[in-house]
């Protein structure tokens, strides 16, 4: 029927990768390099194409049993192995064992120029005949700019690069041919990106006087993969890429907690620490303990059986754990345990991206718990304002994907509400802890506030912050008539304090001693009072038992008054007349 969508089968044909053992690149690539085709590895001298595609084949045997051949132009297969060995890629061995060919093909270019002819039959043959000798599945061409030099045909030139692209997709191996950058394009000829499946380019790029090599993928046929630029290292331990720019906001947040190593400020963190993957900002002046307090973090860590990274930018490892002792903390026990990883460099020994992609190696083999970064803000030497706030954002990102609690250390200049940092990253972390420095009465006092800690209840008090040989201690806030006051300020207006503590309590007491001494003089009045209401009671008392006694006496005189009048009468009745 018209407008109706095909239906979509489950089985679609997908393009096979071939895992390079990269790390990073195969993220980047959403799995390796498109398998039985070639793959085009461009870039400027100096930036590892040779190494990338020696450590292409080596992986690929060591890791995933694919022997490989490796075709050289340029260097001589003593030379390449030399030059591999630092990374310890026995290449002598594996040749022994018949899974990795090396084979160096000299080109005169003089002879090119000069017959006018010029095929690649005899490479083939060559290159055939070492690819079934050991049944290779990975071939390295290295590089194509020498195998075509002299040629000025620009048709025979890009009929005969894509008869070796289609004769290698014929063999079934999967390919890495290197090319040397040229001047607006991709390649010296500007044609091999074309008849390419995959193009990856390479860049050395020096700013500042700072060198950082950065990978893209330019193209890949039938695969999605990244498209930015990716910074990667080549050092001691081989090729590492760093795959991200930019991660998303799809992290856990835990709710579990690690504690910071000091008591009083675990207090003002609900009394349980930092929540674990969080990002902790510690910012201040310098000397105000911004290294200190990290190291306690670091010991209560360690002490947890958890591991740490300690990022350190501007001191030696061994001065760090020096310094550490003065406050009754062995950091060295730590290193001794593997629990503690120092890597201590320079800010201007790499450039940002290089600091970055190192970082995200360390932390990738180590597994830690948490991460150290002293000072953050020396990374302003190694790059621009807005480059040092991208690489510190995805470093952030990068930690909270793993669950690492991060802890930054910044060189502040400000205080309080007008706290700031330089690169602006205070929005990305979690928890904020200020330091500062206060001058009083001709001396520097630190005091600890705490700014923000997002997802708990914290406290607001600007805390006195002391260092001693038992380690890091936050005395109560004191608060004196002008605010907050520290040092011998604090102690000053202490002695004030309990002066006139001293004086009102001793004022209580002599108007406690007054106010006894009127008690007892009232309770004497009160006493002789009630001894006069007694007595008058008493004499009342007896007045009126008197009057009652007289009035008795008078009733009973009145009733004898009575009596002896009624006998009176009858006596002074006279006698009855007697009768006639």
């Amino acid at each position: 029927m018209p407008g109706k969508a095909p239906a979509k089968s489950g089985h679609l044909p997908t393009i096979g990768k071939s895992p390079t053992g990269i790390r990073g690149l195969d993220e980047v690539t959403q799995g390796g390099l498109p398998q039985g085709r070639p793959t085009l590895l461009c870039g400027s001298a100096g930036c590892g194409k040779t190494l990338f595609g020696m450590t292409f084949l080596y992986n690929g045997v060591v890791e995933y049993n694919e022997p490989g051949v490796f075709l050289a132009f340029e260097e001589q297969p003593e030379d390449l192995i030399k030059n591999v060995g630092s990374l310890d890629y026995d290449i002598e061995k594996l040749i022994a064992e018949k899974k990795l060919a090396i084979d160096h093909v000299e080109i005169e270019r003089t002879k090119i120029a000069e017959s006018g002819e010029y095929d690649l039959e005899g490479l083939f043959i060559r290159l055939g005949f070492a690819i079934d000798s050991i049944g290779a599945k990975r071939v390295v061409v290295d590089t194509v700019e020498t195998l075509f030099s002299g040629l000025e045909n620009e048709q025979l030139l890009r009929s005969e690069l894509r008869r070796l692209f289609e004769w290698l997709k014929s063999k079934g191996v999967t390919a890495i041919i290197t090319g040397e950058r040229g001047e607006g394009t991709l390649t010296r000829y500007g044609l091999e990106e074309y008849v390419a499946d995959c193009v990856i380019l390479l860049d050395n790029r020096v700013q500042d006087q700072l060198s950082t090599r950065r990978l893209r993928i330019v193209k890949y046929r039938g695969s999605a993969h990244g498209t930015n630029e990716y910074p990667f290292i080549i050092d001691e331990q081989g090729v590492t890429v760093m795959p991200i720019t930019s991660s998303g906001l799809a992290h856990d947040a835990s709710t579990e907690r690690l504690p910071s190593g000091i008591p009083d400020l675990d207090q003002m963190l609900e009394g349980q620490g930092y929540y674990k993957g969080s990002s902790i900002l510690v910012s201040g002046m310098a000397g105000s303990g911004k290294s200190t307090l990290a190291a306690h973090f670091v010991d209560a860590t360690c002490a947890s059986d958890h591991r740490c990274i300690f990022f350190a930018m501007e001191e030696s490892p061994r001065q760090i754990i020096r310094n550490t002792r003065s406050i009754g903390i062995d950091l060295q026990k730590w290193v001794d345990k593997k629990l503690l990883r120092f890597r201590a460099r320079r800010p201007s020994l790499f450039g940002l991206e290089t600091h970055l992609a190192t970082m995200y190696r360390d932390v990738t083999e180590f597994e830690p718990t948490a991460v150290i970064i002293d000072p953050m803000s020396a990374l302003m030497n190694a790059g621009a304002t807005g480059d040092v706030h991208s690489m510190v954002l995805r470093l952030v990102d990068f930690l909270k994907a793993r669950g690492v609690t991060a802890l930054f250390t910044n060189l502040g200049v400000t205080a309080g509400e007008n706290a700031a940092t330089e690169i602006q990253i205070s929005s990305l972390m979690d928890t904020w802890l200020l330091l500062y420095n206060r001058e009083s009465n001709g001396e520097h006092n630190r005091q600890l506030y705490l700014l923000k800690s997002r997802g708990m209840a914290h406290s607001n008090q600007v805390r006195e912050f002391i260092m001693s040989s038992e380690g890091i201690k936050l005395r109560e806030a004191y608060v004196g008539p002008e605010g907050v006051v520290t040092g011998s300020a604090r102690l000053a207006q202490e002695a004030k304090d309990k002066a006139a503590v001293l004086i009102r309590e001793q004022e209580m007491e002599r108007r406690s001693r007054e106010l006894q001494r009127k008690r007892r003089e009232i309770a004497a009045q009160i006493e002789a009072l009630q001894a006069q209401l007694a007595n008058e009671e008493a004499e009342q008392a007896l007045l009126d038992r008197e009057g009652t006694a007289r009035e008795d006496q008078l009733a009973a005189d009145r009733v004898a008054m009575g009596v002896s009048r009624q006998t009176r009468a009858r006596s002074d009745k006279p006698a009855p007349k007697p009768k006639k």
